[in-house]
């Protein structure tokens, strides 16, 4: 089992705080997968593609005996149930799930890089990832803390809902 693997949780089309909320429990009920820890949620202005509504993010940490890819297929199709449509890059979706992290793993799947290859550039991963793992660090970049404290202002707010 692989305990270190964190998912990037993202979207901006409809009821954005259900979709993440919801897909948080459906990962759970991944075979062999369990949810260690989950962030807040957090708003965030779009990057990219800036027409277009903002953003509510979160990153989990699971614990899987998956291999990556065969969690990255599953993540992709719980993503599909979700209504999420690729019409355009960075554009408005439904639900985004993304495999940031696989233990200290560097790899190349069919449909993902891990570690997700901008990650460290983004305020809306690295501030949820650093709320649930502090001392984690992203393998060929370094610590998150050091890689959070080096970007600019981002338009990343931590939200309290009920």
């Amino acid at each position: 089992m692989e305990r270190n693997v964190f998912v990037g949780l993202g979207g901006n089309v409809g009821d954005s705080i259900a979709h993440v909320r919801d897909a948080i429990r459906e990962i759970g009920k991944i075979a062999t997968t369990r949810v260690m820890t989950c962030s807040g949620l957090y708003r965030t202005t779009p990057v990219g593609e800036l027409d277009q509504g903002d953003f509510i993010n979160a990153v989990a940490q699971l614990e899987t005996a998956l291999t990556p890819d065969a969690l990255m297929t599953r993540l992709l199709a719980l993503e599909s149930r979700h209504g999420r449509v690729r019409a355009e890059k960075n554009g408005p979706r439904t639900l985004d799930l993304d495999l940031l992290l696989y233990g200290d793993r560097i790899l190349q799947l069919a449909h993902a890089t891990v570690p997700h290859p901008r990650m460290h550039e983004r305020a809306f991963v690295l501030l949820p990832l650093a709320e649930i793992a502090p001392d984690c660090s992203i393998p060929g970049q370094g610590a998150v803390a050091a890689l959070l404290s080096a970007l600019p202002e981002q338009g990343v707010i931590r939200i309290d809902v009920a």
